[in-house]
């Protein structure tokens, strides 16, 4: 068993050889991109909000899309400006300007890695909050795969062009060890392992209240929100949205903080469901320190993002069939946040 854990050996990486940059890879609506296009509302949308009706026309654009859109005076209602917000009557007509759409590319940037661990087949790394994992719309630079093409010659490719590399994710705003493949038979064991539910991923986060057990759980089933398409939630049914549970274990307790009672908790994911985390412990009334999605205010105790770090995770290397377990140290934002709410350094 290999135990990695970040400190002397970490290793930035601002001065390597770049590649050859990756191929071109078009938005998926750029092939079939309009720049116009009108239609009436149907009679059926009346009382209903614009932007609620224009998804329901429109399935394949979020919400929050369009209401950018009507906003911005791309999109007309009867030839006016309108605001997301404005009940339709049914019957009015809508005129679009699309914007063209993004081409998107991953190119190789020198942006300094703390690699926790890497060798032939894999690069552990402990990846900073704030940088995407791999390149979308609205973050086409400055992403971990920006950076891990500049970084390694080889990179699997088995998730494509915009995600080489890439075996599993973590929210741009959550900090802390991801691995990563370097070739296509260390991503394709990888992804069985978590597949298999093989791998032990352990997280730590900041959270509201004071739970009266130490150790609590949730099954909540996780799908998407009907209403806020950007968000998952707990669904009702037995038969909606996806299996998960997390088992939570409280570490420190700060009953007297400048946020009220907060805790730390550790928190091991039994699957991988987006927000998984976040959505269980909002769903039991602990929501996470500065979320903005599923907590209370946007900014506590001096964070500017969900207090969430990926700290372990254990696996076994696709080469070697070795145990590995590498550790992350918590982010300089939440080692500050833990003191000033009054509690200890994570040991």
């Amino acid at each position: 068993m290999q135990t990695i854990l970040a400190g002397a050996n970490s290793i930035q990486t601002p001065d390597n050889v770049p590649m050859p940059d990756a191929p071109k890879t078009p938005h998926a609506d750029a092939a079939a991109f309009d720049a116009e296009q009108e239609f009436a509302l149907d009679a059926a949308a009346a009382g209903k909000r614009l932007d609620v009706a224009l998804h329901d026309c429109l399935p394949g654009r979020s919400r929050s899309f369009l209401a950018k859109l009507l906003k911005e005076g791309a999109i007309l209602l009867d030839g006016k400006s309108a605001k997301p917000n404005k009940k339709v009557k049914g019957g009015e007509r809508v005129a679009i300007d699309w914007p063209e759409p993004e081409v998107i590319e991953a190119k190789p940037e020198a942006i300094p890695l703390a690699i926790l661990y890497e060798d032939g087949d894999i690069a552990v790394v402990n990846k900073p909050f704030g940088m995407p994992s791999h390149p979308g719309p609205g973050h086409s630079t400055g992403t971990l795969v920006n950076a891990l093409l500049a970084h390694c010659k080889d990179l699997s490719s088995i998730n494509g062009a915009l995600r080489p590399g890439i075996v599993h994710r973590l929210d741009m705003d959550t900090s802390g060890v991801i691995v990563t493949a370097k070739n296509d038979r260390a991503h394709q064991s990888l992804q069985e392992q978590f597949a298999e539910r093989k791998v032990a991923k352990q997280y730590v986060a900041l959270c509201h209240g004071d739970p009266k057990l130490d150790t609590f759980a949730n099954s909540g089933r996780i799908g998407r929100h009907p209403v806020r398409r950007t968000e998952m939630t707990v669904m009702k049914g037995a038969d909606e949205g996806r299996d998960a549970h997390t088992d939570f274990q409280v570490l420190q307790r700060m009953p007297k903080s400048e946020c009220g009672p907060v805790f730390l908790v550790l928190a091991k994911p039994r699957t991988g469901r987006t927000h998984q985390i976040r959505v269980h412990l909002a769903k039991l009334g602990y929501p996470i320190l500065a979320d903005a999605q599923y907590g209370k205010l946007k900014e506590e105790a001096g964070l500017a993002r969900h207090a969430l770090h990926a700290w372990k995770i254990a696996f076994t290397h696709p080469g070697t069939q070795e145990k590995l377990n590498c550790t992350a140290p918590l982010a300089d934002d939440m080692v500050r946040a833990l003191a000033r709410l009054g509690g200890k350094p994570l040991a």
